[in-house]
């Protein structure tokens, strides 16, 4: 704790009086650029990773960034969702995995959750991404690619449920919103995006800019 409470004092006595002016502004509102769907992963600074100021990300953090779908849970996600669409009228949305993600390797290994019942019930809403990984890539013996596969498939699957919130399906069919799947390799930095074209997650800065906005076509 330490080392973060030097972090703050560090903050208030040398950041913030460059930015003073930016957060005076943002304590009239906020109007962020993104809602950003994440994993609570300490190694996951969407900050840091997009070079963002206060006020450009809201973001929603949880164990393998999965949104339940609508109704299925009374939970922040759906208030999150809701609020960032209905209210910020955010016209993005991206749902980011990660490598090495521990909740995507307990979803593959269910008896290593046997002691961990509230990880084990959350992951339910990830059991579809884990039958898709148990019927259609059994030619994938390494550990490593089958992960990598597993936190892919799961990115589409939680594209899939965020298009049964009711205000994610009216902005849609509004052409109001865009939907992006992205996979960020932590360790290298890359971060790959989802193209319906040729359906597979693409560098980032190698995919074209259509290929790179949009996934609606791919998840509808």
């Amino acid at each position: 704790m330490q080392k973060l409470v030097q972090g703050i004092h560090h903050f208030q006595n040398d950041i913030f009086s460059t930015k003073q002016e930016l957060f005076e502004k943002l304590a009239g509102g906020q109007q962020p650029l993104v809602l950003f769907i994440t994993c609570s992963d300490s190694r996951i600074d969407p900050a840091l990773l997009m070079q963002s100021d206060p006020g450009e990300l809201f973001i929603l953090r949880n164990a393998g960034n999965i949104v339940p779908p609508y109704g299925a849970v009374n939970g922040g996600e759906a208030a999150t969702i809701e609020y960032a669409v209905s209210v910020l009228g955010i016209t993005d949305i991206v749902i980011c995995g990660h490598s090495h993600c521990g909740a995507m390797s307990g979803l593959l290994a269910p008896e290593s959750l046997e002691t961990l019942p509230s990880v084990r019930s959350w992951l339910t809403y990830a059991d579809s991404t884990g039958r898709i990984i148990q019927e259609n890539y059994q030619h994938l013996t390494d550990p490593s690619a089958r992960l990598t596969a597993t936190v892919e498939e799961n990115v589409l699957i939680q594209l899939k449920n965020l298009q049964t919130h009711p205000s994610v399906a009216s902005a849609l069919s509004s052409k109001k919103l865009n939907l992006h799947g992205w996979v960020y390799k932590f360790e290298t930095g890359q971060v790959f995006t989802y193209s319906p074209q040729p359906g597979q997650f693409l560098a980032l800065d190698q995919a074209s800019p259509l290929q790179a906005s949009d996934t609606n076509s791919s998840i509808a």
